[in-house]
């Protein structure tokens, strides 16, 4: 019997959420839902990206990843909300806490869309399109905002039928549907399937999914290794991966910052390299995890980047060890041009007990340093990350626990916005 798997997606997820949250919590009667409105970062730090669009504003041209530039440029009007990401956090776990009323078997695919499998709970919720109507409805009268759900016996096949038509909407795609419903669709709208293998596909001719289908395997396999051979099964609608309601632990860590300015001297880029650390070391000893491998990454002023690894002698979550680790690399792998973004990277993640080995030219106790870092983990949990900083970074005009989102994650100033 063919399993029932769902995907749901929640429609223009950030955008959604702020408009929910301010019209319920903060009286607010405009709906940023109804008009050219888009969540965007900080275009004064470099972050200025669109994350959300609105309906109204997709129609002017607006796509999720344009510069705010690029946006207005599009949609003069377009009303720009700063991102909420406690918010965000928050309206995910409710929404999870839903679906899992429905299903044990949930896999959380991003902040914003899950995975479920309903096999086998026809007796409690009906067939999938009843099931479905009814996730929906309880979602929208329960929080506010609505979803996509796709419907059909796997993974990939569920993900492209919630593609279709938005918003509230669901749609199935069973096997028998393939050719009506997803073949005549463009090559590029097929999970897998970026603008790097959009380009070799058009160059061999083929511009839709259903001629992606119908090509010999070989000739992708041929052209786009092995992405080729999975995209033709795609294509074909077949995908045995399983719904996996426990998230594989991470085999990598990573952290990156936009810099507000470009840095042109090492002494600079050390203190975002300290920073960086001071982040990713506190996300390792967290998780109880260290890692064998750091590697840093560089994207200059003119969007050209490179990156370099190593192996680090013994496995660390010390932010020092990883510290002096990205600094080594980081002088192998620059070249003095103006530095835009930095990231670190650590790999090779183990739960086992970390070994030292001794040495008599150790320059410090490691073990008090292990102990340092975690008194400055349990004072930060208890009274807030800037209850203490680094006195390289005091005056420093770099955030002292910089990378992903964590300054950002801090709740905007509704007052200020004259929302309060």
């Amino acid at each position: 019997m063919d399993r029932v798997i769902f995907h749901v997606d929640v429609n223009s997820a950030y955008l959604s959420w702020e408009a929910v949250y301010r019209m319920q919590h903060l009286g607010v009667r405009e709906d940023l839902r109804e008009c050219a409105s888009a969540v965007a970062g900080d275009a004064a730090l470099r972050r200025g990206i669109i994350l959300a669009k609105s309906i109204p504003a997709a129609r002017c041209g607006v796509h999720t990843g344009d510069t705010v530039f690029e946006a207005r440029q599009k949609c003069p009007g377009l009303v720009l909300v700063t991102p909420n990401y406690q918010l965000y956090e928050t309206c995910s776990a409710v929404l999870f806490g839903i679906l899992r009323t429905y299903t044990e078997c949930v896999e959380p695919y991003s902040i914003d869309e899950a995975f479920l499998d309903m096999s086998g709970t026809e007796g409690l919720w009906g067939d999938p399109l009843h099931a479905a109507q009814r996730m929906a409805q309880e979602i929208r009268e329960t929080l506010g905002f609505t979803v996509n759900i796709g419907i059909s016996s796997n993974r990939v096949l569920a993900k492209m039928a919630s593609d279709f038509t938005k918003p509230d909407r669901i749609h199935t795609l069973w096997r028998e549907e393939i050719p009506e419903k997803m073949w005549s669709l463009p090559a590029e709208k097929l999970f897998f399937v970026g603008n790097a293998a959009r380009r070799k596909l058009h160059l061999l001719g083929i511009r839709t999914i259903g001629e992606i289908a119908s090509a010999d395997e070989r000739l992708l396999r041929l052209h786009l290794k092995k992405q080729g051979e999975l995209i033709w099964k795609f294509a074909n609608g077949a995908d045995e991966s399983i719904v996996a309601a426990e998230t594989p632990p991470n085999k990598g860590y990573g952290n990156s910052t936009t810099i507000p300015f470009d840095v042109t001297d090492e002494k600079t880029a050390r203190l975002v390299l300290l920073a960086l650390c001071e982040t990713l070391a506190a996300r390792l000893r967290a998780d109880g995890v260290s890692a064998g491998l750091a590697a840093v990454a560089i994207k200059t002023e003119s969007f050209v980047c490179s990156s370099r690894q190593r192996v680090l002698p013994e496995r660390t979550d010390s932010t020092r060890e990883l510290y002096e680790a990205a600094v080594q690399i980081f002088r192998e792998l620059w070249g003095g041009e103006p530095i835009r973004h930095l990231g670190v990277h650590a790999g090779r993640v183990s739960r086992e007990p970390q070994m030292h080995q001794l040495s008599f030219f150790e320059e410090r106790d490691s073990k008090k340093q292990r102990q340092l870092d975690r008194a400055v983990d349990t004072i930060r949990a208890r009274y807030g990350m800037d209850a203490v900083k680094r006195a390289a970074l005091l005056q420093s005009p770099i955030d002292h626990m910089a990378g992903g989102v964590s300054r950002e994650k801090r709740r905007p100033d509704y007052r200020a916005l004259g929302l309060l």
